[in-house]
């Protein structure tokens, strides 16, 4: 009998504890939306949001893009937030602290988010819109810069976040030090000036060129392809060039016009 209770006992446990565990299991497979639409900053432009706001990544899911791209910064007391432009209110992110840069307020209201908060938004509700996370170079220097891929990385692991989560930036540096911490990461190069090729030896998943880029090396569409790299394009939001990146079958199109995409798309 003593045996049997212990036995109820430990399942209980496990029923409590384990099994809530497994339900919120960050390795989990995501299935997400099958077009290609990024909404860059979210989707902001249609209803009047504050690029990077929270309010505009809610819609971008809502919506059902296949992602949503925000940028990332750190502040002067390393509180990692989301912001495109390197400063905020009139303020320089980098030497202001979160404290003072959270009293001026986005045009809806909402405080200037952390990179906790945006992700917690992120994932709340959320099967099928990936969340591509810009880390922006430091001004500061490549020293700094590499922090801040290891503060970011930290930051999306402790809030579950990694399956729904992918990298670009401008700098190299950083998306090799996020292959430094994690080989499972996926990272996609902004800059333009790298093939191919040099992706593949570097390990970078994926080319997230500007379409003049690739209009200036056609060669590297079919070059990625053949490599098996991500091919996406920034940011097209003229209806001649969002056909023309659809002809060329990139796998992602950032754009501000993301409905209008969603509806190329479906016809």
């Amino acid at each position: 009998m003593q045996q049997l209770l212990l036995l109820a006992t430990a399942v209980s446990f496990c029923l409590f504890t384990g099994c809530a565990t497994t339900r919120v299991n960050s390795t989990a497979t995501m299935n997400f939306a099958s077009n290609n639409v990024i909404a860059h900053r979210g989707a902001f432009k249609k209803n009047g949001f504050p690029e990077n706001s929270i309010a505009s990544l809610r819609e971008a899911i809502r919506l059902g893009c296949a992602g949503s791209e925000f940028d990332v910064r750190m502040t002067a007391d390393e509180i990692l937030v989301v912001n495109h432009d390197p400063h905020h209110g009139g303020m320089d992110i980098e030497s202001s602290t979160y404290a003072q840069l959270r009293s001026h307020l986005l045009s809806n209201g909402e405080e200037l988010p952390t990179l906790e908060t945006y992700l917690k938004a992120g994932i709340q509700a959320n099967k099928a819109t990936r969340l591509v996370l810009e880390i922006k170079p430091s001004p500061a220097g490549m020293e700094r810069g590499q922090l801040l891929a290891q503060r970011v990385w930290e930051q999306v692991k402790k809030s579950k976040a990694a399956r729904w989560v992918e990298y670009i930036s401008f700098d190299f540096a950083i998306l090799t030090k996020l292959r430094a911490l994690d080989a499972k990461v996926i990272t996609h190069y902004l800059n333009g000036d790298k093939s191919p090729a040099d992706l593949k030896t570097a390990g970078i998943q994926g080319l997230d060129y500007n379409y003049k880029v690739y209009q200036q090396n056609p060669q590297w569409i079919a070059d990625a392809k053949a490599m098996g790299l991500l091919l996406n394009v920034w940011t097209v939001n003229e209806s001649t060039q969002l056909k023309w990146c659809i002809s060329q079958g990139f796998d992602f199109i950032t754009t501000n016009e993301p409905e209008y995409l969603l509806q190329l798309k479906d016809r």
